[in-house]
């Protein structure tokens, strides 16, 4: 910027000078020559210009001497260099951004078909290497980090990830970055340019596979619900198996405790409020004859006893 405004001095001067010429050549009797110290002033001034460059803060210069670049950058700053023969090239080294606008289709390590899009990387150039990128890199302000090149990094990153993972910007971001940065390095040398950070706006499968996933996902949904109400009849047949065993339990545990508390006196006496006073004699197997008229006399006995047992007590 002060290089501008001494060359504008430089030619106010000389135009001063040739406006005065003008007014001598129209009053002869006039003396002096203004015009020539004015044009000695101005060409002074642009030779001044001419001698320094001034880097501002984020970039770095690159010196030429008849086109030959100098292999060393110089910083940001007030810079001295030789009028007309050498210049100082800017080069910037602030974050700068690439935007990729269109469609990578790629596949994922699943071999499933899916595209991203609206990929940004921010990127810088290392000050120590500012003079080997002009010499090396044609236009290197719009082909110093390619279209290809970030598809391709997209593309090998998302070979490596599951149908899950490539979707997930917190996956496919950071390898994409890597693998971009690896490429720059193998391209450009180590540490030449400086990959920040990688933005994907847009990430999703092809149609075809996001409708099988729905259809999957509906499926998974419908033996979910199955399960469900299998897993309840299940429950549901435990629990009535459970309460018959319970009762089954609880009716061998009284009938047990019947049959423990039934002496042959009780049951005996038991056969004999069923019996109708008839006094028949019982055939069983081999013409066996059971008399029921000792069980009779048995019995008799019983309640004599148990009554002599009474009034003793009373």
């Amino acid at each position: 910027m002060l290089n501008h405004v001494i060359i504008f001095l430089a030619v106010v001067v000389i135009v001063a000078g040739l406006m005065l010429n003008y007014q001598n050549r129209k009053n002869p009797g006039r003396k002096g020559k203004p015009h020539i110290v004015g044009a000695i002033i101005g060409m002074i001034l642009i030779i001044i210009a001419n001698t320094f460059t001034i880097i501002p803060t984020g970039y770095t210069g690159v010196v030429t001497t008849f086109g030959q670049i100098r292999e060393e950058t110089v910083p940001n700053g007030f810079n001295f260099h030789l009028p007309f023969i050498q210049s100082i090239k800017q080069v910037c080294n602030k974050q700068q951004d690439m935007y990729f606008s269109g469609q990578i289709w790629s596949e994922t390590k699943n071999r499933t078909a899916i595209y991203y899009d609206s990929v940004n990387v921010t990127y810088q150039i290392s000050g120590t290497r500012s003079a080997w990128i002009c010499a090396n890199v044609a236009d290197y302000e719009n082909n110093l980090i390619t279209q290809s090149l970030i598809a391709s990094a997209v593309k090998s990153s998302s070979k490596e990830l599951a149908d899950e993972d490539a979707t997930n910007r917190s996956k496919i971001e950071p390898l994409a970055m890597e693998k971009l940065q690896e490429s720059l390095d193998s391209k450009y040398g180590e540490s030449t340019i400086i990959i920040n950070k990688v933005v994907i706006g847009n990430a999703d499968f092809d149609e075809s596979y996001n409708n099988a996933i729905a259809e999957k996902q509906n499926a998974q949904l419908a033996y979910e619900k199955q399960q469900i109400e299998n897993q309840k009849l299940i429950e549901q047949a435990e629990a009535e198996a459970k309460a018959k065993k319970i009762a089954a339990q609880g009716e061998a545990e009284a009938n047990e405790i019947l049959t423990s508390s039934l002496s042959n006196d009780i049951f005996t006496q038991m056969m004999l409020e069923k019996w109708n006073g008839e006094l028949p004699k019982v055939v069983g197997e081999g013409n066996a004859v059971f008399d029921i008229s000792s069980m009779l006399g048995q019995s008799s006995e019983t309640k004599a006893e148990a009554k002599t047992e009474t009034n003793q007590e009373n």
